[in-house]
């Protein structure tokens, strides 16, 4: 059987009456009414979805772009595409899932693939073809 805590645990406040705690720090990249380019916060850096800006390309010329994208946000938050936690992937066709891949792959150093989901959407966009959101750390 495991003893409760003492009194004296309990009674102790969480922080110490004489130090000052400050929140900690969230910045966020290119804010507007609606979203961040990216946000971060404790050395973990959350992206927006990222989309091609010229939409007239094919799955593969979008995929580039966005990954072009993604390098610039990581760069600009001193991290990169090795630090990678966790990735969202949306398509409009799922059957641009190997193209995607190909130049997913190819970005990526082996070995060190993040947790992924890659799904089939309805974009905001019909032209939008394929829209990537990543969480990174430092």
């Amino acid at each position: 059987m495991i003893d409760p805590p003492s009194k004296a645990h309990h009674s102790a406040p969480f922080f110490p009456q004489d130090q000052e705690y400050t929140m900690s720090r969230i910045i966020r990249t290119e804010p507007n009414a609606i979203l961040s380019k990216a946000v971060e916060y404790h050395g973990f850096i959350f992206t927006q979805g990222v989309v091609a800006r010229d939409l007239s390309q094919d799955i593969n010329g979008q995929t580039k772009d966005v990954l072009a994208q993604l390098d610039a946000i990581l760069e600009e938050h001193g991290t990169d595409n090795t630090r990678i936690l966790q990735a969202q992937i949306w398509l409009k066709d799922i059957a641009d899932r190997d193209a995607l891949n190909t130049h997913w792959s190819a970005w990526l150093q082996e070995g060190l693939a993040p947790a992924r989901a890659c799904v089939q959407a309805v974009m905001a966009d019909p032209r939008i073809l394929v829209e990537i959101m990543l969480t990174t750390t430092k």
